[in-house]
């Protein structure tokens, strides 16, 4: 799958004034949605992580999960939203920023390989390091693909402007 034939949302062109007048627009509305995603987002992580703990020497099996799902459901969002449907502007803070953004952590990822090679597991940390990485980036593109088979939907050519 080339450049081209990622989703992108054509509403987000910042090189079209008119486009970058609505950001200024409904700003208290867009901060809103995006939090009451972010909380649910963020419950559903913490729940998880509760739910399946770990030492620091140990694989992170939660956080790892986590990360993998959430970037195969911004792959689905993002073709859905792009290419299946005609979306209200909200929907996209709302799932893909508000909740999968909420939902995902990066910033615990880079944690937990910290705590793993502090606890003397640096192999652990690497395979968590890599293994995420590639496992993440597997995801969209399997999300994207899945999507795109199961809606019939194909992606759109760019506009050259």
């Amino acid at each position: 799958m080339g450049p081209d034939q990622l989703p992108t949302n054509p509403d987000v062109d910042l090189r079209v004034a008119r486009q970058r007048a609505e950001l200024r627009r409904g700003t208290r509305s867009l901060l809103a949605t995006i939090a009451a995603g972010g909380v649910l987002g963020a419950v559903v992580r913490y729940g998880l992580s509760v739910a399946w703990p770990h030492a620091p020497g140990e694989f992170p099996w939660s956080t790892f999960v986590t990360n993998v799902t959430g970037c195969l459901l911004i792959g689905v969002l993002m073709v859905l939203i792009t290419e299946a449907w005609t979306a209200h502007r909200l929907v996209r803070p709302f799932l893909g920023v508000g909740i999968l953004g909420g939902y995902t952590t990066f910033s615990t990822y880079a944690v937990d390989i910290q705590q793993a090679v502090a606890a003397g597991h640096p192999r652990i940390a690497l395979v968590y390091l890599a293994g995420t990485l590639a496992a993440a980036l597997a995801a969209v593109y399997t999300g994207i693909n899945l999507t795109r088979l199961a809606t019939g939907s194909r992606p759109r050519r760019k506009e050259h402007r």
